[in-house]
């Protein structure tokens, strides 16, 4: 399963995420849907969601969707 650890030496969320495999990718995606669905149900607890991991996985998605395509 997919981790992102922001205080690692492991670099940048995209770099972490692109060196994810396609299922590990799919589960840290699903993750992050869980996570934002609890965060907007909880109203107690007064966390930020970030949608910058999102953002991230969706496009190197897309990326490899287009990729896988073209060979």
């Amino acid at each position: 399963m997919g981790q992102y650890a922001p205080f690692s030496d492991q670099g940048s969320l995209e770099e972490q995420i692109k060196g994810l495999a396609d299922e590990e990718l799919l589960d840290f995606w699903e993750e992050t849907q869980q996570l934002a669905k609890m965060l907007d149900q909880d109203e107690a607890v007064d966390v930020d969601y970030n949608p910058e991991y999102e953002r991230v996985i969706l496009q190197e998605l897309q990326y490899r969707t287009c990729c896988k395509g073209q060979f």
